[in-house]
């Protein structure tokens, strides 16, 4: 195997290994991001002793949050049923450093996924007494990756983003959007930025990314997981278009809404987490109640996979919602959730207090 180096693009603590062709993503109106940590495996680590955990872990020890290789997959399915490409165009992002690309690669493999390509944070020079506050601190080169990874894309791309709470995902992905479509100034992008901890070098290369991109705003969804329990009404600051989720089959669960996945996906996801992660019927049946409760989910859908659900003895035909749900105003709205009865909170916020968290 030839060192990693010789594999990957290295700027500054971002490395990226390529996959596919140079170019071939310029063909996708539609990019797949998915952070790898406490998101799709559930792994994480939080200092130095914990990173050379990770070091020595095996590939086929390490484990997915549950249900989500069935998620992909399902999601590879549809999009090749619908749209007769022959790739799926995912990225995965993770703070582990590139030394564990090879083994990463092997889990992801295991797991039947091909990524058009991936970013590691080349972390092992962070090992000195002066640089060990950077480990985890990831707000910088989140955002750095992000904008690298726009300059490759084309214009008009759609993206879907994954995240977690334990490494301000939510903060990342909507600076990101904030900075693709130019609703923060330099002057303020370098106040929010110096308050997370983001270098002066890094800024100025993430300013100089951003002359690179279009300005539009590429960011459709964000899923946040909720790894460490954080209040999900707190991410009401960030819009609607962030959705906290507790677990994979909620995901399944907006993602059918949005017409990125079938009904029958979304059954493959749920019959996944009750045979192979212990999740029963009452704990799944909560779940989409949950999402009904939070306005997330809307009829007509909420009506046409309840039926569904029950058919296959996912939830018990004796289920009803404990609120109604509410209305889509059309159906061709609920794509993007914008048209939703009852709710209150915008799609985007305009400007998101990102200083004060009141987690």
């Amino acid at each position: 195997m030839s060192h990693w180096k010789e594999r990957s693009t290295i700027q500054s603590d971002v490395v990226f290994f390529r996959y596919i062709a140079s170019g071939a993503e310029k063909n996708s109106d539609e990019v797949y991001v998915w952070d790898l940590d406490k998101t799709y495996l559930d792994t994480a680590w939080h200092g130095l002793l914990d990173l050379l955990g990770v070091l020595m872990e095996r590939p086929l020890s390490k484990k997915n949050v549950p249900g989500t290789s069935t998620l992909i997959r399902s999601l590879v399915d549809c999009w090749q049923e619908r749209r007769g490409h022959r790739h799926f165009p995912l990225y995965f992002i993770t703070a582990s450093p590139p030394q564990m690309e090879s083994r990463i690669g092997e889990k992801l493999s295991f797991d039947g996924i091909v990524p058009f390509g991936c970013f590691y944070k080349d972390n092992l020079q962070n090992i000195s007494p002066k640089r060990l506050w950077r480990l985890t601190k990831q707000v910088g080169y989140k955002v750095q990756a992000l904008l690298q990874l726009r300059t490759m894309l084309k214009e008009d791309v759609r993206q879907v983003l994954w995240g977690d709470d334990s490494e301000s995902d939510a903060v990342i992905y909507n600076l990101y959007s904030d900075i693709c479509s130019r609703r923060l100034g330099p002057h303020e992008l370098r106040q929010i930025l110096s308050q997370f901890y983001v270098t002066g070098e890094q800024v100025d290369t993430i300013l100089t990314l951003q002359a690179q991109i279009p300005e539009n705003d590429p960011v459709e969804k964000i899923y946040i997981n909720l790894a460490v329990d954080t209040d999900p009404d707190y991410y009401l600051k960030f819009g609607r278009r962030t959705v906290p989720t507790y677990n994979t089959f909620q995901i399944a669960l907006d993602l059918c809404q949005d017409k990125r996945l079938d009904f029958t996906k979304v059954i493959t996801v749920a019959e996944d987490m009750l045979l192979n992660y212990n999740y029963t019927e009452d704990e799944l049946t909560k779940s989409f109640d949950e999402l009904v409760r939070r306005k997330v989910l809307a009829d007509p859908f909420v009506s046409q996979i309840m039926t569904i659900l029950k058919e296959q003895k996912i939830m018990s035909v004796d289920f009803i919602p404990s609120v109604a749900a509410v209305q889509s105003q059309e159906e061709s709205s609920l794509r993007r959730g914008f048209d939703i009865q009852g709710t209150h909170e915008s799609w985007v916020q305009e400007h998101i207090d990102y200083i004060h968290d009141y987690r």
